[in-house]
């Protein structure tokens, strides 16, 4: 066997009743720092997806939807982000030059009508901040700096539009229109335009992508000579000239965003590498572009500077690419963000994962979820953007359901900004159990409040479990809260806390017992016990100290099924909650079959066992009643890893 970790189980309890009985008030979250957290449920992470409008890549999703088709897609897309336990979209909202907002400066999108500067009916900016903070997520606003359109012919630009008012600010390159980046005014200009969004709207955050000067194209020249022959006195090069009108937009975005509204992010998220090694000592061990030199964004800088809050390369490679190889790059950027200030973010390629033309790495189910492994021995890596959302809701090959089994069970707050105090603990005023769960209530003053849910009615709470986010059932930013998953034969304590609007927590309310309902059916059947078989294929351990009760049974995959099976006796047919408990180990299978004997045949979850010691839910089921195999762990997958069975858990709901 493998070194495995130890992690002792709690023994749960549940008293008969409906009674709401008041728990004491833990000590301040902060106080958690001899805590043991599991690196599967990090308190603090950024979770998003890109959200493309151009040429109707995720929304909408074609030009012409009415009023109201537009805004159910686009809630849509938000019940996706929150349903794979995101808390935050990026948002294109100015993709060529003009914009999703009525603007005075810049006209209406092409992309929502068909036609620039046609007016939709209504003003999707406010629609959508206001949908996304409904969900408690946060909505960055992407703006693209410098493309004007994808064609080259001015006179197809809406008459109005002010790269048509103003030749002089426009260049054709590659068959594409481009803003001038050496032209003072259209800083000035492109900076007012975003600054338009950022006053009027109640944005979350600014975000740049990767379009700067254009990409090189083979045999042609930029057409800037005139404006570095008058902008570009004093500069050894019309390249360094160049790279500081980039340099000038952002650190200049940076000092009016956060003088206008200092609780707003800028973050951009830049082409992945920055320079190669061979040309730059203080480069990365890549072969690849160079943002620095083919685009003339010096990102490297922009952290070093602090002129973002967030910088988000887009690592959109695998691992073990030898032009540009992911592991190296992550380990790369987080040297450079290291006592910055700055968060790093990993732009990841969903786009890529089971698509054919992207090679065989892309064909491996586990490439993303192995990113996020990655990141976790960075503590530098503060998240995610995943590119794009038609790609993550796609889920080819499964990758995404594997990335969020093994990184994504619980729910994320977002990382603190600046330095801003803490509200008040809050307080519970009621926690009621009904037919849809236990809905709470409570007074505060937060911004947006985090609920937390141990199981049992202890008398004191655990500061620890508010260091990671293994009792973190959601954010909101009302004060109220329905945790629909409460089982009915389970007493719980529940914890509130206020969040500042840049996300700082107070301490926990005093906690609110509610304990279990009568009537309620709960069962853990633990490989130890009666109800559970395994071939003689199947081992038995007690090494590992995530175990549930004194051993658990593990097994090599196989082309056969032969499943370790979970007996239980189902009192009556409905609905029923099934969670699994294994002890986790890094060369555990990344994808364990699970199969549900359910009322409609049987159901397959694949499970990621890198990664364990906790009950993971496997979903609500519909059962029969009767005494019969409930659970099966599978040999059949084609990943490597022993595949573990250890107790199985059953609750009506």
């Amino acid at each position: 066997m493998t070194t495995l970790l130890r992690l002792a189980l709690v023994a749960l309890t549940a008293a008969l009743g409906t009674l709401v009985v008041p728990a004491a008030a833990p000590a301040a979250v902060a106080n958690t720092t001899a805590c043991t957290t599991d690196p599967a449920t990090p308190k603090r992470q950024l979770r998003a997806m890109w959200i493309s409008s151009v040429a109707n890549i995720d929304w909408p999703s074609r030009t012409g939807l009415s009023v109201s088709a537009q805004q159910a897609e686009f809630r849509a897309w938000l019940d996706l982000a929150v349903q794979r336990r995101m808390n935050a979209v990026v948002v294109q909202v100015r993709p060529t030059a003009d914009t999703f907002w009525p603007s005075s400066l810049e006209p209406w999108s092409q992309w929502l009508t068909g036609t620039q500067g046609a007016n939709p009916g209504y003003d999707p900016l406010a629609f959508m901040v206001a949908e996304a903070h409904q969900r408690d997520l946060e909505l960055h606003a992407w703006f693209n700096p410098y493309r004007v359109a994808n064609h080259a012919d001015p006179d197809r630009l809406v008459a109005s539009h002010p790269a048509r008012r103003n030749p002089s600010w426009r260049f054709a390159y590659d068959g594409k229109l481009y803003y001038n980046p050496g032209l003072p005014q259209v800083r000035d200009f492109i900076e007012d335009v975003i600054m338009d969004a950022v006053t009027r709207y109640d944005l979350d955050g600014v975000h740049l992508d990767d379009y700067f000067y254009p990409y090189p194209a083979s045999g042609q020249t930029i057409p800037d000579s005139a404006a570095y022959a008058q902008y570009g006195g004093g500069f050894a090069s019309v390249h360094d000239w160049r790279r500081e009108n980039v340099n000038l937009l952002v650190r200049e975005l940076d000092q009016r965003i956060h003088a206008a509204k200092p609780h707003v992010s800028f973050g951009i998220s830049p082409f992945g590498i920055w320079r190669n090694a061979s040309t730059d000592p203080l480069g990365s061990r890549t072969s690849g572009l160079q943002s620095y030199d083919a685009i003339y964004a010096d990102t490297r800088r922009w952290v070093k500077e602090g002129w973002v809050d967030y910088i988000a390369p887009q690592l959109y490679w695998h691992i073990g690419y030898s032009v540009a190889d992911y592991q190296v790059l992550i380990a790369w950027w987080a040297e450079v963000v290291r006592n910055t200030g700055v968060r790093l973010l990993a732009g990841q390629a969903a786009y890529r994962a089971g698509v054919s033309s992207h090679g065989a790495d892309w064909q491996d189910p586990n490439e993303l979820s192995d990113h996020l492994h990655l990141n976790r021995q960075h503590p530098e890596v503060a998240g995610d953007i995943f590119f794009s959302a038609k790609d993550v809701r796609a889920n080819r090959i499964n990758s995404f359901s594997i990335l969020a089994g093994a990184h994504y069970t619980r729910p994320s707050l977002h990382h603190t900004r600046g330095s801003a105090a803490a509200p008040a603990a809050p307080s519970i005023t009621s926690a009621t159990r009904g037919t849809g769960g236990v809905s709470l209530a409570w007074t505060g003053n937060g911004a947006a409040y985090a609920v937390y849910r141990v199981t049992g009615t202890p008398s004191a709470a655990d500061p620890c479990a508010f260091a990671d986010a293994r009792n973190l059932l959601g954010t909101t930013r009302q004060k109220a809260f329905t945790d629909a998953t409460a089982a009915a034969g389970t007493a719980y304590t529940y914890y509130v806390t206020a969040l500042a609007r840049t996300h700082q927590e107070s301490a926990p309310s005093a906690g609110r017992a509610v304990t279990a309902s009568g009537g309620g059916f709960s069962l853990t059947v633990d490989n130890a016990d009666a109800g559970f078989t395994a071939g003689t294929s199947w081992g038995t351990s007690a090494y590992s100290a995530e175990r549930h009760g004194a051993d658990y049974r593990f097994a090599e995959p196989v082309a056969a099924s032969d499943p370790a099976w979970f007996r239980a006796s189902i009192p009556s047919a409905g609905t029923y909650r099934i969670e699994v408990w294994y002890p986790g180990n890094a060369g555990y299978n990344s994808a364990t079959p699970h199969l549900v004997a359910a009322s409609g045949g049987n159901r397959t979850v694949t499970v990621d066992q890198r990664t364990g010691g906790a009950w993971r839910d496997l979903g609500a089921f519909s059962l029969n009643a009767g005494t019969y195999n409930v659970v099966g762990v599978s040999r059949w997958t084609t990943t490597t890893g022993y595949v573990v069975a250890d107790a199985v858990r059953i609750t009506r709901i």
